[in-house]
């Protein structure tokens, strides 16, 4: 017996109480990942064998436990992958901690800095997946005002109303500014949009003409189309619906989609010379002749103001959305995840955060939840993979194992004072 084995024992046990000790200071640290101390004896020939000593300091990569913040900018991978970071330096990094903030140049960066990474934006404004990321960037650039090309609506016109009866008559302005009257069973109104972004205030008014037929005229802002009109202007048409009430495409002025194409209000009666004219499709599909009071069903419109950035949002997919004052939502990009053949031979870089080693192998770049990577969870985090209960017990273990390693050097004193008490 000699010192050697048991101070191999004390330095070897004292390593695993590092590392036990590292892992508790570390259970409230985001996206952290535990490490556990691999053992190996030495022997060198020795029979006996000439005590232990450190082979490995292996890293669990476990998923930890998500856990709900509700700020936008927190990120969590659900499942596998790592996010990835370019540092100041420009070095590529890798790590489970999503806790974002965006600079005043809309860069998302994490506390130490370093710019998360992802698939930017093609020519048409749509996220291009593939090819190497690139660090993320959500402009504050405002939104251009867009105006109305399409407008979808689904209606029910009564069936009950009789032509020529229970008219109701409104008094608008034609575009010469003369008062032009409007007969009619039901209206409704919408608003729709110019190309500078100008709400403009649409009303139809529908009259029952013929059976199973009803004409329908047009105001903008109050103003109609008087009778010397240009051709142009097709503010007025007729729906036809069949013997069940069902609208009938190709009937009246709906072609065979159920659409009203064309629907023109020139500048120059009404629009003031400017900006241009407004021009929109009328798709009355799912329009309807029941017995029911005249109504609404649905309506909608893809025309809008000019807006700011207000906030951004994350979907699960890792896309970055730029949400507008006016309602609308741009993308901005796309979180990218990468997976390693062998994880375990990342190389930690400090600061919660990894390098890619030959051992790890080559990054695997994608999109969330596309192949084996997991998905982003917005408003959350990766809480540390910490076990306290394990690491509890294995640092008793680890005291133990390092008493007992005292208690062999003690013995060993023992032995050689009583050596030398023998002469």
């Amino acid at each position: 017996m000699s010192f050697s084995q048991a101070l191999s024992g004390l330095n070897s046990q004292a390593q695993k109480l590092g590392t036990i000790g590292n892992n508790i200071a570390n259970s409230q640290t985001v996206g952290f990942k535990s490490s556990n101390v691999q053992f190996s004896d030495v022997f060198a020939g020795s029979k006996v064998g000439l005590g232990t000593r450190v082979a490995s300091v292996l890293q669990n990569f476990n998923e930890g436990n998500v856990e709900s913040t509700n700020r936008n900018l927190d990120l969590a991978i659900a499942g596998d992958g790592f996010f990835r970071f370019q540092d100041p330096s420009g070095e590529v990094v890798y790590s489970r901690n999503g806790q974002l903030s965006m600079t005043s140049e809309g860069n998302l960066i994490n506390s130490q800095g370093a710019q998360i990474m992802g698939f930017g934006l093609n020519a048409a404004g749509q996220v291009q997946v593939g090819g190497q990321p690139v660090p993320l960037n959500v402009s504050a650039e405002e939104l251009d005002a867009s105006a109305t090309t399409r407008v979808g609506t689904t209606i029910n016109l009564d069936a009950r109303k009789a032509m020529g009866e229970g008219l109701s008559t409104v008094e608008a302005t034609d575009s010469t500014g003369n008062p032009a009257m409007i007969d009619y069973h039901y209206s409704n109104n919408f608003t729709v949009f110019d190309s500078l972004g100008n709400p403009r205030n649409i009303t139809v008014y529908y009259e029952k003409t013929a059976a199973n037929e009803w004409t329908a005229k047009m105001t903008l802002d109050g103003t109609t189309l008087d009778d010397g009109g240009a051709p142009a202007n097709v503010t007025e048409y007729s729906v036809r619906f069949d013997s069940n009430g069902k609208l009938v495409n190709g009937g009246g002025d709906v072609d065979a989609n159920g659409a009203i194409a064309g629907i023109t209000f020139d500048a120059a009666d009404y629009l003031g010379g400017e900006p241009e004219n407004l021009t929109f499709d009328l798709n009355l599909a799912g329009t309807t002749q029941f017995g029911n009071t005249s109504t609404v069903s649905s309506l909608n419109q893809n025309g809008y103001t000019s807006g700011t950035l207000v906030g951004i949002t994350i979907n699960d997919d890792g896309t970055i959305m730029r949400n507008y004052s006016n309602e609308q939502s741009r993308p901005a990009g796309q979180v990218a995840l990468v997976s390693f053949r062998n994880p375990e031979g990342l190389t930690p870089a400090g600061d919660n955060v990894w390098s890619a080693s030959a051992t790890s192998g080559q990054e695997l770049i994608g999109a969330p939840g596309t192949g084996l990577l997991g998905s982003v969870v917005s408003g959350a985090v990766e809480t540390s993979n910490v076990d306290m209960a394990r690491e509890l017990v294995d640092m008793i273990v680890a005291q133990r194992a390092y008493q007992a390693n005292s208690q062999t050097i003690k013995t060993q004193d023992e032995l050689l004072q009583t050596a030398i008490n023998l002469r």
